[in-house]
């Protein structure tokens, strides 16, 4: 279906924070665009920030002085929803309630002429629970901007049970027409973004509460090593606690309390304490003038290394061994023994963490010296790693690959010896709620890597980076992370068992 044609009239319920900067995204389009509020003065209050909003953009040389104008010359009040007689879209953007949005939607059907949608621009409510008892239900569909709505790219178009395909495509294309990165997806509790998302916080929380290190290194080694542009901390502060924490909430009750969204305990008591992050001057970090930097937990310089030997071909990890040549550590090379691809320093023997801790390989293979290291978003690039030391190796080990990877111009984080490190074990569950979501007809694989670029900004899909380190090491890790803790939380989905036996 083609895009709506932008001599077409848009209608926005709702002037607050993203109806406003959806109102912006219209207008900037082409679009006049027409903005209703019940409080009183807040549409007026809105035009009037968007004004200065796009006097920025022109200060800034984003924008034309005469587009600017042009764009705030599209924006006018509405006086009710009878407003929206001539509009051929109208997106509500009101509290996040079922029964306040059906009641709007009831009303304007009333007004609006039959070939208008009606979007709704909720993040987790049910698109079939919002147009249910509508005499039209199929034009109701989710239009699900991310704040702020001018700046991010991802727009979900969310389809119900009843939603009509025709409906559904024009949002598509009029989202890809203002310039958007629209994704079709199932209306399913989180969507997207906020169902596909939660390992990201919650192995982050599972960390910290079996106090594996603390939130700055945790925050450190994701940016560093996992090349995410926000830590799972950080970006928890700043979007809210009370608010991270009420969509894990409303997630894992919708999956009818699914072990793989469970809450996290440490958070609740945050958000009891007032500690929700940056709009309380207190989450993980302390904010304001006062507050002190947290800095990530790194370790002394170590031992340099006399040489290094290679067991095998370390695949993608033989980016590393070229940083040591560059240091200028002689590096040595052999068959692979029974124990697989290695890289041994002095000795000490350094692997991929697979999901087990140290300690427990160590055992295994009767290696006392074995110090495991974390998955890095590219080993020729990254700043930083985690690394975990078996309990039964001596002190010496920690120093010798420390001083290893400092060699190589690597920061090391020296974490407890816990199973999947910090980047391994987020990454693995990442790719398998992705896999989950499409295994459940809730999005396609290119839309779920694109959903996660673009909503999240993460630095690759989950599909685009479970293939490149492979899904048998998902699957692996996985397996040995539901070993370890014994709980449904860390099961491989389906599809990823399938897709992994179809590779054998």
């Amino acid at each position: 279906m083609p895009a709506i044609p932008a001599d077409r009239t848009i209608g926005i319920v709702g002037a607050g924070a993203m109806g406003a900067g959806i109102a912006q995204v219209a207008a900037t389009a082409g679009h006049r665009v027409r903005l209703y509020d019940v409080r009183e003065g807040a549409v007026e209050t809105a035009i009037e920030n968007l004004g200065r909003t796009l006097e920025t953009l022109v200060a800034k040389g984003k924008m034309g002085a005469d587009k600017a104008e042009l764009v705030k010359g599209r924006l006018e009040p509405a006086e009710s929803p009878g407003d929206f007689d001539v509009c051929a879209l109208v997106v509500e953007a009101i509290v996040e309630d079922v029964e306040a949005k059906r009641k709007l939607f009831a009303e304007l059907e009333g007004i609006v002429a039959d070939d208008c949608i009606l979007a709704t621009n909720t993040s987790s409510l049910s698109i079939s629970a919002i147009a249910r008892g509508l005499a039209r239900p199929g034009r109701v569909a989710g239009f699900h901007f991310f704040n702020p709505a001018p700046v991010m790219a991802l727009v979900e178009i969310v389809s119900g049970l009843t939603t009509d395909a025709n409906a559904a495509e024009t949002l598509f294309d009029t989202a890809a027409a203002w310039g958007k990165a629209p994704v079709h997806a199932a209306s399913t509790p989180g969507f997207v973004v906020n169902r596909c998302a939660r390992p990201f916080y919650a192995e982050a929380l599972r960390l910290l509460t079996e106090r594996a290190t603390d939130a700055a290194t945790i925050d450190a080694v994701m940016r560093d090593c996992g090349g995410f542009r926000m830590g799972p901390c950080e970006l928890m502060d700043m979007i809210g606690h009370d608010v991270n924490f009420a969509v894990t909430r409303s997630v894992y009750e919708a999956y009818f309390n699914d072990p793989r969204y469970l809450p996290s305990v440490l958070q609740a008591e945050m958000v009891a304490a007032g500690r929700l992050g940056r709009k309380s001057g207190r989450g993980f970090f302390g904010y304001g003038k006062e507050a002190d930097k947290p800095w990530p937990a790194t370790e002394p310089v170590g031992t340099r290394p006399n040489q290094v030997v290679v067991e095998g071909d370390l695949d993608f990890l033989e980016t590393m061994v070229a940083r040591a040549q560059a240091a200028e550590i002689p590096v040595h090379r052999r068959p692979a023994g029974p124990r697989g691809p290695t890289l041994l320093v002095d000795g000490v023997a350094l692997r991929l963490t697979d999901g087990r801790t140290a300690t427990v390989r160590a055992r295994e293979t009767g290696e006392p010296s074995l110090v495991l290291h974390d998955l890095a978003l590219d080993y020729a690039e990254c700043t930083r790693i985690a690394i975990a030391v078996a309990d039964l190796a001596t002190g010496q080990a920690s120093a010798v690959a420390t001083g290893f990877f400092q060699a190589c111009s690597i920061a090391v984080s020296l974490i407890d010896d816990v199973p999947g490190l910090v980047v391994m074990r987020t990454l693995a569950m990442l790719v398998n709620e992705a896999l989950e979501a499409v295994q459940q007809g809730v999005v396609s694989a290119d839309g779920v890597d694109l959903a996660m670029t673009k909503g999240v900004n993460y630095p690759k899909g989950p599909f685009a980076w479970g293939r490149e380190i492979g899904l048998p090491t998902v699957k692996a890790v996985l397996d040995n992370l539901h070993f370890h803790y014994g709980e449904d939380r860390y099961r491989a989905s389906p599809r990823l068992t399938r897709l992994v036996a179809r590779e054998r």
